[in-house]
C-alpha cells in the first residue's frame, strides 16, 4: 500500500515537472550545438585592404585559437569567474543577486553566467521575467552538459554584443581600436571584457570615464583571480589607448558603385544573402585609380553643366556621367564610377543603364569589313542616298555638320565619323557578321538586324560596350571584364572570380590595323582632344541621336577605358555637346592622373 502511494506522488511529480515544461515550451538546443550565426561578408580591394562589410549582424567568427589567451580570461573574470567550476548555473551568484533585488524590491541583478547569457543570446527573448529566467536556467545546464567549456566560451566571444554595431569579439576590436582581436594590449582587453552588462552605457565613444571604471573593475578581477600580476594591473591601466570611431570601411562616396556592382556578381554566384554568409570577396579594385576616376567623372560633369547653363542662359540641370576603366593584361576593371554621387543618386550609368551608343559602336563594324578582307586603305562612298524601310518610311543617314565627302577610305571615314560610309559598309559586309563579332566580344545586348545598326542605334552598357574594344588593345584577343578576383567560404573553400576565358576574336594582322585606325582618329579625327597625352593612344567618339547620349572609349598600352555623359532622362545635352567636346576631357583628366607605371 505504501509502496503504491509513494508511486503515485512521483508519478503526479514528474507528471506536473513534465507538464510544466512542455508548458514553458523550452527551445531546442541544435542552434546551440551547430552555431552558425550570421556572418558580415567582407569585401577587399587589390591590395588587400578591407573596402566594405555587407551583414545583417556585424560580426567575424574566429576560433579561440585566434583570441589571447588573457582575452578569454578577461571576460571570465569581469562575467563568470566560476565558469570553469559551475554545470552552466552559478548558485552562488544567483543566491547573491536574489538578495540584491530583494533589498532593491526590483529585478536588477541578473547573476547570469556566460552560458546562461548564450542560452539567452540565441534561444530566448530579452525581457526580465521569471518565466524567462527559469527557461535560462534549464537551457544553460542543458548546454553545459551537450557542449564543452570552450565550445561554450567560442560561441559567447563571437556571439556577444559589445557596443558600436559590433558583435564578437574580432569586430569589435575592430570597431573600436582598428586591430584583430589576436593583436589586443591587455588594456584593450579589459575595455571590451567590461562592455557586456551594458555596452551603450560603458563605451568608451561615448561616456569614457565610466569605460576606465569598468576597464578598472576587470583588471582587479584578473588580478584577484590570479590571471594576472597587480603590476601588470597597474601598467593596463596607465597605458594610453587610442579609440578610433566605428565608422564603415567603405568610402561609399568613392567606391559605392564598384562595391554594389560586386554585391550583385557575388550573390548571384553563390546564391545566399551576402548579409549572413561570411564570404571573403577579393576585388580587382584599384583604390588611387578608383579615386582619381571619381574625381574627373564629378569635374567633368561639373564643367559641363558650367558651360551649358552659360552657353543657355537657362536653369539647365546637371547631367550624369560614369566612367569605366579596365587593365587590358588581365582584364581586371580597376576602376568603376556609375554616376557623380553614389549617395544622392546609386543607380548604376556604366553597368545597369543601357544607353544609345552612337559611333562609338561604329569600331565593330569596319573590324567586320577588315575580317572579311577590306582593309584600311580601301575606298568606301560617303555620299548622300537613302533607303526605303519595310513600312514603306524613307531613311537617309546623315552626317554631322551636314557634309558628305565622297570616295574616302576607311582609315578616313572612321577618323572623322562619316555617318554615310559608316552605313554603306555595313550594306557591305551585313549585320549578321556584326552581330557575330560583338557577340564574341562581350556584348549581350539587342542588336538591331538593320543598317540603323552602323550609326550606334543600339542601346548598351559602359562596360560592356568599353570591353568590347579590348581585341584592339590586345592583339584580337578578348576577355570578359573582372570584378572579382576569389571568394573564400567561411569554410575555406576558394570559389573564382568572374572573370572568363580569354579568346582569339580578330586576327592578329587585324587587330593591329584596327588600333592604327583608332590611333588615327584620336591623332587627327574627332579624339584629337586627348592627342595631348601623346604615345599610342587609340579611341573612339560617340554621340547619339539628337545629341542625348556622349561616348569616348580609349586605350594606351595598358589601360582601356570608357566613359559616357547624358541626362538620366535622355534629354539632349545641347546641339554642340559631342562625345570629343564631353566624354573625351573627363577620359583625358583621368588618363592623365594615372601614375607614369600606367604608360
Amino acid at each position: 500500500m505504501v509502496l503504491t502511494v509513494v508511486t503515485l506522488i512521483l508519478t503526479a511529480v514528474f507528471g506536473s515537472l513534465l507538464v510544466t515544461l512542455i508548458a514553458l515550451r523550452i527551445p531546442d538546443l541544435s542552434s546551440v550545438a551547430h552555431y552558425q550565426p550570421p556572418q558580415a561578408s567582407l569585401i577587399y580591394d587589390r591590395h588587400g585592404n578591407m573596402i566594405a562589410r555587407v551583414f545583417e549582424e556585424n560580426r567575424t567568427v574566429i576560433p579561440l585559437s585566434a583570441m589571447p589567451e588573457l582575452l578569454l580570461k578577461a571576460f571570465i573574470a569581469a562575467e563568470d569567474n566560476r565558469f570553469f567550476e559551475h554545470p552552466g548555473l552559478d548558485f552562488v551568484s544567483v543566491v547573491r543577486a536574489a538578495v540584491v533585488n530583494l533589498r532593491r524590491g526590483e529585478r536588477g541583478q541578473g547573476g547570469s553566467t556566460i552560458t546562461q547569457q548564450v542560452a539567452r543570446s540565441l534561444l530566448l527573448t530579452p525581457e526580465k521575467t521569471y518565466v524567462r529566467k527559469f527557461k535560462e536556467a534549464i537551457l544553460a545546464w542543458r548546454i553545459d552538459t551537450r557542449l564543452s567549456k570552450e565550445e561554450i566560451l567560442y560561441i559567447y566571444l563571437n556571439q556577444i554584443y559589445l557596443g558600436a554595431g559590433a558583435f564578437g569579439v574580432e569586430v569589435a576590436s575592430q570597431a573600436y581600436f582598428r586591430k584583430r582581436a589576436a593583436d589586443l594590449s591587455l588594456a584593450e582587453m579589459a575595455v571590451l571584457a567590461g562592455l557586456p552588462q551594458a555596452p551603450s552605457r560603458y563605451t568608451p565613444l561615448g561616456f569614457p570615464k565610466r569605460a576606465v571604471a569598468r576597464q578598472l573593475y576587470v583588471l582587479n578581477r584578473m588580478a584577484a583571480a590570479g590571471y594576472i600580476t597587480a603590476e601588470q594591473a597597474r601598467e593596463a591601466y596607465t597605458s594610453r589607448i587610442t579609440y578610433h570611431n566605428p565608422v564603415a570601411a567603405e568610402h561609399l562616396d568613392e567606391n559605392g558603385y564598384f562595391i554594389e556592382a560586386v554585391k550583385k556578381k557575388v550573390a548571384q554566384q553563390v546564391k545566399m544573402p551576402l548579409t549572413r554568409a561570411g564570404l571573403r570577396i577579393y576585388t580587382t579594385l584599384d583604390p588611387g585609380m578608383q579615386h582619381e576616376a571619381t574625381v574627373a567623372v564629378q569635374n567633368g560633369a561639373r564643367e559641363i553643366h558650367a558651360r551649358l547653363v552659360k552657353e543657355s542662359g537657362a536653369k539647365t540641370p546637371p547631367p550624369q556621367a560614369a566612367l569605366a576603366s579596365i587593365e587590358i593584361s588581365s582584364a581586371k576593371v580597376r576602376a568603376l564610377v556609375g554616376g557623380t554621387d553614389f549617395l544622392a543618386s546609386p543607380f548604376d550609368r556604366a553597368t545597369q543603364a543601357k544607353r544609345q551608343a552612337g559611333s562609338s559602336f561604329k569600331p565593330l563594324v569596319y573590324a567586320t569589313a577588315l575580317a572579311i578582307g577590306w582593309e584600311p586603305g580601301s575606298y568606301i562612298d560617303d555620299s548622300p542616298f537613302s533607303l526605303t524601310g519595310a513600312n514603306g518610311v524613307r531613311w537617309q543617314p546623315k552626317n554631322y555638320g551636314g557634309k558628305y565627302h565622297g570616295s574616302v577610305t576607311l582609315a578616313e571615314a572612321l577618323a572623322h565619323s562619316y555617318n554615310s560610309a559608316a552605313v554603306r559598309l555595313l550594306q557591305a559586309v551585313g549585320a549578321r557578321r556584326v552581330h557575330d563579332l560583338a557577340r564574341a566580344a562581350g556584348i549581350t545586348s539587342y542588336l538591331p538586324p538593320d543598317l540603323s545598326l552602323a550609326l550606334g542605334s543600339a542601346d548598351l552598357t559602359l562596360l560592356e560596350l568599353t570591353a568590347a574594344y579590348m581585341p584592339f588593345a590586345r592583339q584580337g584577343r578578348f576577355a570578359p571584364p573582372s570584378l572579382i578576383e576569389r571568394i573564400e567560404m567561411p569554410d575555406g573553400t576558394v570559389l573564382p572570380g568572374d572573370g572568363g576565358d580569354i579568346r582569339q576574336v580578330l586576327e592578329v594582322a587585324n587587330a593591329y590595323k584596327m588600333r592604327k585606325m583608332l590611333e588615327g582618329v584620336v591623332r587627327s579625327g574627332t579624339g584629337r582632344r586627348v592627342a595631348v597625352l601623346g604615345g599610342s593612344i587609340g579611341g573612339k567618339t560617340g554621340t547619339s541621336n539628337d545629341n542625348r547620349d556622349t561616348w569616348f572609349i580609349g586605350f594606351n598600352d595598358t589601360m582601356l577605358t570608357g566613359v559616357w555623359v547624358g541626362y538620366d532622362h535622355n534629354h539632349s545635352l545641347g546641339a554642340d555637346e559631342t562625345g570629343g567636346r564631353t566624354a573625351a576631357p573627363i577620359w583625358l583628366a583621368y588618363t592623365r592622373s594615372l601614375p607614369q607605371s600606367f604608360w
